[in-house]
């Protein structure tokens, strides 16, 4: 089971995360959401040793100069969140990043959308709200593709991980339900959700 936790500070939030094994450290560059980080607080992703986690700078509709001067020198992978087209991932990869595609789903026909972006390296299904941390229609989750290319996003917690797992997705987006108030990651809920993915995956395993 891959997962990637978005919203986090680069100061309070990534060592925790290192150190738990999460696979995808997620940063957010949005202005209107309560988890855009200041550009200055970028250059402290360079003090950390990543072992296995990658970082992702989150983004909507991201402007050239931003991908070449800030995204390119502190991050693994771009999240794309806006109408990029399938050319303009194209172009982004050709920076020297890979590309987390975001679709938002309402409906099975949005899912079917991602055979258009099959030059982004994840694609992420997720809600329309983005920000507003509205759950994934569970009758659409055993529609979705498989396999470690595809990561769902919406509503997933501790209490509900286990089930949509069993479902089909093995790649899971968390945010707000690892928080202790808006915009704050809360290290406790990180630490037990951890707990709980290795559990999960022990007992897949046997």
């Amino acid at each position: 089971m891959r997962i990637k936790i978005c919203g986090l500070n680069p100061i309070r939030d990534v060592q925790i995360c290192i150190d738990l094994k999460v696979d995808f450290l997620g940063f957010v560059f949005y202005q209107k959401s309560p988890r855009n980080i200041n550009l200055n607080e970028v250059t402290n992703l360079l003090k950390y040793k990543k072992q296995k986690s990658s970082f992702v700078a989150v983004t909507v509709n991201p402007a050239d100069e931003f991908i070449k001067n800030t995204v390119v020198k502190n991050f693994d992978y771009i999240q794309l969140h806006g109408n990029e087209t399938k050319e303009r991932v194209k172009e982004i990869k050709s920076m020297g990043l890979k590309v987390i595609k975001a679709l938002k789903v309402k409906d099975e026909s949005d899912i079917n959308r991602y055979k258009e972006f099959e030059e982004a390296d994840i694609l992420l299904f997720d809600t329309p709200g983005m920000q507003k941390s509205l759950e994934f229609p569970k009758n659409l989750i055993s529609k979705l593709p498989k396999g470690d290319k595809y990561a769902l996003a919406g509503s997933i917690s501790i209490n509900n991980i286990e089930n949509i797992n069993k479902l089909g997705p093995n790649f899971f987006d968390l945010s707000s339900s690892l928080e202790s108030q808006l915009g704050y990651k809360d290290h406790l809920k990180i630490n037990n959700f951890m707990k709980k993915v290795k559990l999960i995956n022990e007992n897949t395993a046997i």
